[in-house]
C-alpha cells in the first residue's frame, strides 16, 4: 500500500469514529422524495392599456410573481402620449423593484415579467433598452 492510500484509510477511520462516536452506529436521516407543495403554473395575460389606472391591475398581478403580462399599448397612445409615458414609467419603475423585467415589442406591445423570467434581447432591442 501507497503512503497515500495508508494516510486516506487512517484520516477516513479517524472521521467515521468523530461522526459516530466508538462502536455506535451511525444515525441516518430520512429525507421525503415527494414533493409537499405543488409548483405554481405561470399564467401569460394580456392587458389593454387604456387609461393610466389600468397600470395598477398589471402591477398586481406582476406582485403576485407567476405572470408575465402582455400589455397593449395602442389605446393609450392614440389617445394621450403624456399618459402612456407615465403608464410604461410606473411599470418600468415596479418591474425594477421587483427585480423583473420590461421590454417592448412591435409598435404597440410591451411584455412584464416577473424576476425568474429574462426577455431574450437581438442588438437592436438591446440599444433600445440604453435609450
Amino acid at each position: 500500500m501507497g503512503l497515500f492510500s495508508k494516510l486516506k484509510k487512517k484520516l477516513k477511520s479517524e472521521e467515521d469514529t468523530e461522526l459516530t462516536g466508538e462502536g455506535e452506529q451511525p444515525e441516518y436521516v430520512q429525507l421525503e422524495t415527494e414533493e409537499t407543495e405543488p409548483k405554481a403554473k405561470i399564467t401569460v395575460k394580456p392587458f389593454v392599456l387604456e387609461d393610466f389606472s389600468d397600470t395598477n391591475e398589471i402591477l398586481d398581478a406582476l406582485r403576485k410573481g407567476h405572470t408575465i403580462a402582455l400589455v397593449n399599448i395602442r389605446p393609450l397612445k392614440d389617445k394621450d402620449l403624456v399618459e402612456l409615458k407615465r403608464a410604461i414609467n410606473k411599470l418600468k419603475k415596479t418591474c425594477d423593484a421587483i427585480e423583473g423585467d420590461i421590454a417592448g415589442f412591435a409598435e404597440d406591445w410591451v411584455v412584464v415579467t416577473p424576476n425568474f423570467v429574462e426577455i431574450y434581447r437581438t442588438k437592436e432591442t438591446a440599444a433600445i433598452k440604453e435609450d
